[in-house]
């Protein structure tokens, strides 16, 4: 993954976060030998709580924290669709939210500074299509849905960032 981040670069700039492009490179290429921390260590509330927590100062610091509420307040919402469209109780569809996979995901994945968009607007707008995506994904039933959701909005965001005019003018003024 740490290779991503010198090859995988579009006009100077990263297109996939490096960790997330090795986990879903991995998840997708040996379905069978690779697990993800959800399905290793569970989804205990009490660990969870202190994660989020810790994980909630760190990411308010870096002043970040609008794109993990975005993205759990639209995980959270697209949980209850879900669970109307699937049939399954909502607990069981918000249950992802509890193990440390999403701990990792919502703090240092989706506000991975490089591979953001530049814009507040733009980066709640990719972190809600990331959960839009990861729906998709989990009604076919696919365990690394957030992973894989991450690797194809957040790339085409960038990209799109990138060659859009009026974005590359607004970067110059920074």
């Amino acid at each position: 993954s740490d290779l991503a981040k010198y090859v995988l670069r579009w006009r100077g700039s990263h297109l996939w976060n490096p960790s997330n492009f090795g986990l879903s490179v991995t998840f997708f290429r040996y379905p069978a030998a690779m697990a993800s921390l959800s399905i290793q260590w569970g989804n205990s509330l009490g660990p969870s709580a202190g994660w989020w927590g810790r994980g909630s100062i760190i990411v308010a610091r870096l002043k970040r924290f609008h794109i993990c509420v975005t993205y759990v307040a639209t995980f959270l919402l697209l949980s209850w669709v879900r669970s109307l469209i699937t049939g399954n109780p909502w607990s069981a569809s918000v249950a992802p939210c509890t193990g440390p996979m999403y701990q990792l995901f919502v703090f240092f994945m989706i506000t991975d500074p490089k591979t953001t968009v530049n814009s507040r607007r733009g980066q709640c707008l990719v972190a809600a299509l990331v959960a839009v995506a990861e729906m998709g994904l989990r009604l076919g039933e696919d365990v690394h849905a957030p992973y894989y959701a991450l690797f194809l909005v957040g790339p085409a965001a960038k990209a799109i960032e990138l060659a859009w005019p009026r974005t590359a003018k607004t970067q110059a003024r920074r």
